[in-house]
């Protein structure tokens, strides 16, 4: 049974990263600085462009973040893989929302293209992830998404059939 709570303000992402959202043993987010977003503004099991599920998620964008100083020096961008594991990071997270158990997995990604650039003069992202399938059985949890990621509006990063999945081990 999903959680009634649809938004989700960076206190309560920490509580996850700690273990304290899902409980022990459940989804849990990375802590900072791998935590890709401040705050997810809407989650559901049943909405979004296929009916099966959606997470929105907004990133603010500073100059101190910590992977423009070394990616790269003079030239500063943010990794696209760090745009990637965001979107991994909020597929897991609508799992354990829905009260699904174990422990979250990024089992693969069907297509990713990258059209644009996240430089420190950016102020937003914006993470849109779209389910495509969620299926539990007593065998497998998993999530299969498609999803965006938007920098000031702009959709620079789009990806294809994300794959995540919970496990009890």
């Amino acid at each position: 049974m999903a959680m009634e709570q649809t938004r989700f303000d960076r206190d309560d992402l920490l509580a996850c990263a700690r273990g304290e959202l899902f409980g022990p043993g459940n989804a849990q987010l990375p802590e900072p600085p791998m935590l890709m977003m401040d705050r997810i503004t809407d989650i559901s099991e049943d909405r979004g462009a296929h009916g099966k599920g959606h997470v929105v998620a907004e990133f603010d964008i500073t100059p101190d973040l910590w992977f423009f100083a070394c990616h790269f020096p003079g030239n500063p961008i943010m990794p696209g893989c760090l745009g990637l594991d965001g979107l991994w990071q909020l597929t897991g997270f609508n799992l354990g929302w829905r009260g699904w158990t174990g422990r979250g997995y990024a089992l693969g990604v069907g297509e990713v293209k990258l059209t644009g650039m996240v430089r420190p003069n950016r102020k937003l992202l914006t993470y849109k992830v779209d389910f495509t399938k969620a299926v539990q059985t007593r065998r497998l949890t998993m999530g299969v998404a498609d999803g965006i990621v938007e920098a000031d509006g702009e959709v620079i990063y789009q990806v294809k059939d994300m794959k995540v999945a919970l496990s009890e081990s």
